[in-house]
């Protein structure tokens, strides 16, 4: 009895994580009124790092590089490369036309140029 009500708590927390916390929302537009400051949340994204962005875009669904989806397609080197992804433009490639349960990021929520920071910073961070 336990240990299916473990079960069941343990797959509604999956859902509701995958539900809810999987954003594909645009940055705010922090600071777009002080003078000099990005006007678009797409220029304030382009001014973040990769590892902002990630934590922004992608941590939810991927919290340290791993996949609360799919944990056989985490971020990490070996599933990487088990999965025949080297380099940014295959990360880039994944995030804009996902095979997997994953939101697509088409170029109006993120920039090439930030899909690409994230994608280095993955290929950087979680060898």
């Amino acid at each position: 009895m336990l240990k299916s009500m473990v079960c069941v708590t343990l797959v509604a927390a999956v859902e509701i994580c995958y539900l809810w916390g999987c954003s594909k929302e645009s940055p705010q537009k922090n600071g777009a009124e002080r003078p000099g400051a990005p006007a678009t949340s797409k220029e304030l994204a382009e001014t973040q790092t990769g590892e902002a962005l990630f934590k922004q875009f992608c941590s939810n669904c991927h919290p340290d590089g791993g996949n609360i989806s799919d944990p056989e397609k985490s971020l990490h080197g070996a599933a990487l490369s088990r999965n025949h992804i080297s380099t940014p433009d295959d990360i880039v490639k994944i995030m804009r036309k996902p095979m997997s349960r994953m939101l697509p990021f088409d170029e109006n929520t993120l920039s090439n140029k930030d899909a690409r920071k994230i994608a280095e910073y993955v290929l950087s961070t979680f060898k």
